[in-house]
């Protein structure tokens, strides 16, 4: 859970980064992907994908 929440404070920053070039819409778009992220709708799937590339790299 730890990752999404760094993720979704990166995607505030970069939201407000690209407010300040005038990219209203983008900005939006990342800011509702944070709520997303912060909301717990998301699972985390890392730790599962990662092992099943290593499964299968070892076979």
């Amino acid at each position: 859970m730890d990752r999404l929440k760094k993720q979704a404070v990166d995607n505030r920053a970069a939201a407000r980064v690209v407010r300040e070039r005038g990219n209203e819409a983008r900005a939006e778009e990342l800011e509702a992907r944070a709520d997303e992220l912060e909301s717990g709708r998301v699972t985390d799937a890392t730790d599962v994908v990662s092992g099943l590339v290593s499964w299968a790299l070892r076979r």
